[in-house]
């Protein structure tokens, strides 16, 4: 039961990197993608420590800090929309500050 467990939450762990890895156009795919694997951390986090017995407060740290991740994701992707007007990557230039 607990392989199964770790081949499932690893399948989507993999998918969340092969699609980060694989969408560069927007930086709003890219934060989605970020925050599939976040997800699947913390999945595969609490099934593991329910099934070990173990206290679950290191989730909590865990979506704690996921959730700061997220929103300065979202910070910054607000700022280039008002700055750039759009979250393309190809717009972006690295000469500018």
């Amino acid at each position: 039961m607990l392989m199964f467990f770790i081949v499932y939450f690893s399948v989507l762990f993999f998918l969340g990197i092969l699609s980060l890895v694989s969408v560069r156009k927007h930086l709003l795919s890219t934060l989605l993608s970020l925050e599939f694997i976040v997800l699947s951390i913390f999945f595969f986090f609490f099934f593991f420590l329910n099934f070990l017995s173990f206290e679950l407060y290191f989730t909590m740290f865990f979506l704690t800090f996921s959730v700061c991740e997220g929103a300065l994701g979202l910070s910054i992707l607000v700022s280039l929309i008002r700055t750039h007007g759009n979250d393309y990557f190809g717009s972006f230039s690295i000469l500018q500050c």
